[in-house]
């Protein structure tokens, strides 16, 4: 039987947090092409909102109105729930928080979307955030002029994969627009209306989410058994505790 020291596991704990971190900002500053444009392109000016969006085109990666999720490479092959998360434009193009003081835009960090939500008819965004009356939130947005804002701001934040990350970019633009009549929106809620709002792409993005966890469940099933299993769940606990506890109990600790 092997026993781990609380110093030892916090050790292990601390190190595979900085691996993991090391790499999604390493990959990002590698992507990111244009992390730094105006939101709405060299004019500077508000997309005007014309009554409509544009269809959705997966083809061209544009998704208006929506949030849009793909697998996180590694935690995903563990988690399939695990993902990177994104918003779009009236336009459909998306935005993403990707990297300390990254926002993409129409880059979407690990790939192709294999999810999508769409949230609303963009017809009805220059009414978004009138349900809000709290004066710490923006009203009467339009739907570009929120994620502009929140843009803005999460240019001079920090990313940090436990703490600050992509869905704390989306929870704040859903905040800044008063989706849904809430400015309580944050990472869990996120995650939760992409599971079960989300609709897939194509099978070819099933295939892509779920096929390297099944490969490694299986591989591990095979030469570890139940150990494997065991330690698959502990992970899996120990994650979704971690978000929970920093989202409801210790307030303010997970950004959004």
């Amino acid at each position: 039987m092997v026993i781990f020291s609380n110093k030892g596991l916090q050790k292990t704990v601390f190190r595979t947090e900085f691996c993991i971190e090391s790499i999604v900002v390493c990959y990002n500053r590698y992507m990111a092409k244009s992390s730094l444009e105006d939101l709405d392109g060299s004019s500077g000016e508000p997309v005007p909102l014309t009554g409509a969006c544009s269809p959705i085109d997966p083809s061209t990666a544009r998704f208006p109105c929506c949030i849009v999720w793909t697998p996180l490479p590694l935690i995903a092959w563990l988690a399939p729930y695990v993902g990177h998360v994104g918003i779009c434009r009236e336009d459909g193009v998306i935005l993403d928080f990707a990297g300390p003081y990254i926002i993409n835009v129409d880059n979407f960090a690990f790939g192709a979307t294999a999810r999508y939500v769409q949230l609303m008819e963009c017809s009805f965004s220059s009414q978004l955030g009138s349900a809000i009356t709290n004066s710490n939130h923006d009203t009467g947005l339009s739907w570009n002029d929120a994620i502009r804002n929140t843009m803005q701001q999460f240019q001079h934040t920090s990313y940090n994969l436990f703490t600050c990350n992509c869905h704390s970019f989306v929870a704040a633009c859903l905040n800044k627009l008063g989706f849904r009549g809430s400015n309580s929106w944050n990472v869990i809620k996120i995650v939760i209306l992409v599971l079960f709002e989300g609709q897939w792409v194509n099978r070819g993005a099933i295939v892509k989410s779920f096929a390297p966890f099944i490969a490694v469940m299986l591989i591990g099933m095979y030469m570890a058994s139940w150990s494997f299993l065991i330690g698959w769940g502990v992970f899996n606990l120990l994650l979704i505790g971690w978000f929970l506890m920093g989202t409801y109990l210790l307030h303010g600790f997970i950004k959004c």
